[in-house]
């Protein structure tokens, strides 16, 4: 029988007010501070040119083999995005979705294929849509909405959906507003999957792009499907590698020891989606939109 899940502000000496507020104030100072040259051109491209051993921009992606290898390497390169801020923030959820599973390992596999369950689902659909759909999509477009790319405005509905939906799930698990996962921490996993999951249809990463363009010319939706799934693991591969790490390296001390405190679980995991979520509709909707001089959104001198 499922136990309900604590509810922060049931005790005197928790306020959930301040961690709201801190977090959504981390929020918004990640989307000022956050520099997209840097994580994209710098990390993402510098590591996919050294996992491909040649110029990832440049790189032909011939055949199904060579999609299937650009496919994870640009997805591992794009390893420092939101993607694995949304991860560290299922860990909570996902010791919780262990239930009663004996030994370290079986504890471990069984949350972690929960979450990529609903991950791989999203990501697969996507792609199979996407490559069915091909050029019409506006992530594909050239096409200009007033002074702002169409690829971007569906990158700014995309991630604002996605950040209110995480912005939501952090309140809820503070008891705020209503959790319809209180008794379900297995859905509550499988949805913050698909959440991740759902990353690749606002992503306007540069090399998703070309690996996107490549899965349409190929016009087999089952190449699609299995590109954008591999994209979606080697973006969460290294989170999952430090989990699976603590988890196996404590010999499910740290996974028990995580669990066993519901209002530690609940605060870590509350305040990270929290500031995820504000982080992606601050960043996606205000300061992306001021970039083409729509609205006003303060800059850092190497923005």
């Amino acid at each position: 029988m499922a136990h309900p899940r604590p509810v922060i502000g049931t005790d005197r000496t928790t306020r959930p007010g301040r961690l709201i507020v801190g977090s959504v104030i981390a929020g918004v100072l990640l989307s000022v501070l956050w520099s997209y040259e840097f994580v994209d051109h710098v990390i993402g491209a510098n590591v996919a040119n050294a996992l491909l051993g040649e110029e990832a921009a440049t790189a032909s992606i011939a055949g199904t083999a060579a999609g299937l290898v650009f496919a994870f390497v640009s997805g591992l390169a794009g390893t420092f995005t939101a993607c694995n801020i949304a991860m560290a923030a299922s860990i909570g959820p996902m010791s919780e979705a262990g239930g009663t599973a004996q030994g370290t390992l079986r504890s471990l596999l069984r949350p972690l294929g929960f979450f990529t369950a609903g991950m791989v689902g999203v990501s697969a659909l996507y792609g199979a849509v996407g490559v069915l759909i091909g050029p019409s999509l506006p992530q594909l477009s050239s096409a200009m909405v007033g002074t702002m790319p169409v690829r971007l405005v569906q990158s700014a509905i995309v991630f604002g959906a996605v950040g209110l939906a995480m912005t939501y799930l952090g309140l809820a698990a503070l008891g705020v507003l209503p959790d319809v996962f209180r008794n379900r921490p297995v859905a509550r996993v499988v949805v913050l999957g698909a959440l991740v999951g759902a990353f690749l249809i606002g992503r306007p990463y540069p090399m998703f792009i070309k690996l996107f363009r490549s899965a349409v010319d190929s016009g087999n939706p089952l190449f699609g499907a299995g590109t954008f799934v591999l994209q979606s693991v080697g973006n969460v591969l290294f989170v999952v590698v430090v989990f699976a790490a603590l988890a196996l390296g404590t010999k499910g001390r740290f996974l028990r020891w995580f669990s066993s405190n519901g209002r530690r679980s609940t605060v870590v995991s509350a305040a990270l989606l929290i500031s995820l979520g504000v982080f992606l509709l601050v960043y996606w909707d205000v300061r992306v939109p001021s970039i083409f001089g729509i609205g006003w959104f303060p800059t850092m001198p190497y923005n």
